[in-house]
């Protein structure tokens, strides 16, 4: 069966030996930072603050969850994306809730084939977007960069075993990651 092709981000999944799954607070900005963040896209600082990381991004902080604020009208908002340039109440905060543990492990679908060969092995991520209606992000795992390259953002642990997408030998398998450039530690060692 073909695995299907629906791209999600990165999905928490277990702990790296325990269970972690745990989200910190950190802001985005006071108001107005001009980039859509969406539930499962890796983030990075950016004076302080957390940013949508980039395809390549290094010294990433985790994964984004969700996002509060309160908005303009006075409501408190919660959102599993935070909206581009969105404005927060007088000088508020908008608070980014990340799964920031550097043994985390997540979920992410690769966007080609990746093969038997690609566990143990690293890879970037590609497709940086997300949507406004569900607020979950469309980055996948780039399955053109698997390779043995210590500075690439994922370390591919295994595939998901399941009846849906755990099929290595056909594109868009859902592979388990851990953030191999994790900013409290830099790149993982070995392959």
């Amino acid at each position: 069966m073909a695995n299907v092709d629906k791209a999600f981000g990165l999905r928490p999944y277990k702990g790296a030996g325990w269970p972690v799954q745990q989200v910190n607070k950190y802001n985005i900005v006071t108001t107005g930072y001009g980039t859509s963040i969406f539930q499962g896209d890796l983030c990075i600082f950016a004076s302080g603050l957390i940013n949508r990381a980039a395809a390549g991004s290094a010294n990433l902080v985790g994964v984004f969850s969700h996002c509060y604020y309160v908005a303009t009208d006075g409501t408190p908002t919660f959102k599993n994306y935070y909206p581009a340039s969105t404005t927060a109440l007088g000088s508020g905060a908008i608070e980014a809730y990340v799964y920031d543990d550097p043994n985390q492990l997540f979920v992410v679908q690769a966007d080609g084939s990746s093969g038997q060969a690609a566990i143990g092995q690293n890879a970037d991520t590609d497709g940086i977007g997300g949507s406004t209606t569900t607020g979950v992000s469309t980055r996948e795992l780039d399955s053109s960069s698997i390779n043995t390259t210590q500075a690439l953002q994922l370390k591919i642990v295994s595939v998901v075993q399941d009846d849906i997408n755990g099929d290595l030998t056909a594109d868009n398998a859902n592979l388990v990651v851990l953030i191999n450039e994790h900013y409290m530690r830099g790149p993982v060692a070995g392959t």
